[in-house]
């Protein structure tokens, strides 16, 4: 039976919005919401982003590499340097790898720009597009004094494609070599050992940074921001019930901080709402900041989604 031609324009319509939403879908990159993205949501318990935020600014990113999202930063294209990144924590040997190649974010740069990150240009001129945007390598190239910190660490990461996803600018920020390599080096490894040992789920973490004002300059300019503090918390809601009383109270979920500082750095262990009540009083958030969705304790609702 023929369908009359203003069905026929509805129908048409009603498949372009529905193709509009499926590109969307599919770009990933910068989006306008985490929660828009189905493989983006996977990295965030109970599909939730930390809420709390009050900057307009900032730029959410879904991290994406070759073609597949692996975790999402929300990314202060002003100071250029991620506030937090999200990642589902991946069971693994603790091996570091440091032969990928470093890359950049092209869709901070432009809208229609690759929605996969990509690895920086061999020549510098090119960096003149993107670097208004996001840190670039020249940022860290005379400042020896400063490591590129991940948010989400590749030690975290078990696949070696999403280890490489790791080694983007927009997931690093500058940390004294001092702290890098020592206190918060150890409580990365510290966290994957536990999450390793007792965390018998899906483990979501959510790493970010305080800022104070301190900037690394290039040619005069300001151009990345320093972080004053880092902090990390994860959330695990299927764990070991066996585990040791010192192991089994840091679950279902902790969190912790530390000063990016040469001297007094070294990391502090704290319950999360501790934590919260720390961050809210050094970052621009509201009085209804909060990290894990209804504070990780809603793992009986809790479907589980592979990233």
């Amino acid at each position: 039976m023929p369908i009359s031609e203003n069905c026929a324009m509805h129908l048409a319509a009603v498949l372009t919005l529905l193709t509009c939403v499926l590109l969307q879908t599919a770009r990933a990159g910068v989006v306008q919401d985490f929660n828009h993205v189905e493989r983006c949501k996977n990295s965030l318990y109970m599909g939730t982003p930390p809420r709390g935020y009050l900057s307009n600014s900032l730029k959410k990113i879904c991290q994406r590499y070759e073609d597949k999202p692996r975790y999402i930063t929300l990314y202060d294209s002003h100071k250029r340097i991620p506030i937090y990144s999200a990642y589902t924590f991946k069971k693994s040997d603790g091996e570091k790898r440091v032969d990928f190649p470093w890359m950049f974010e092209p869709q901070l740069a432009s809208e229609k720009g690759s929605s996969n990150m990509e690895a920086f240009p061999q020549s510098s001129n090119m960096h003149m597009n993107f670097e208004d945007t996001q840190a670039v390598l020249e940022d860290y190239a005379d400042v020896v004094q400063y490591e590129r910190g991940h948010l989400n660490p590749d030690e975290h990461q078990a696949d070696p494609l999403d280890k490489a996803s790791t080694y983007t600018l927009t997931n690093v920020v500058p940390q004294f070599r001092e702290f890098n390599m020592g206190p918060w080096a150890e409580h990365q490894d510290l966290i994957r050992k536990r999450l390793n040992n007792y965390c018998r789920g899906k483990a979501y973490v959510v790493t970010g940074i305080t800022t104070s004002g301190n900037m690394i300059r290039r040619d005069n300019m300001d151009r990345v921001a320093v972080p004053e503090y880092m902090w990390s918390a994860y959330c695990c809601t299927e764990f070991d019930q066996n585990a040791p009383y010192f192991v089994r109270y840091k679950f279902p979920v902790f969190g912790a901080y530390g000063l990016n500082d040469r001297i007094n750095n070294h990391m502090v262990e704290v319950p999360l709402k501790n934590l919260e009540k720390f961050l809210k009083g050094r970052m621009d958030v509201d009085k209804n900041f909060q990290i894990f969705y209804n504070d990780c304790v809603s793992g009986l609702l809790q479907q589980s989604c592979p990233v």
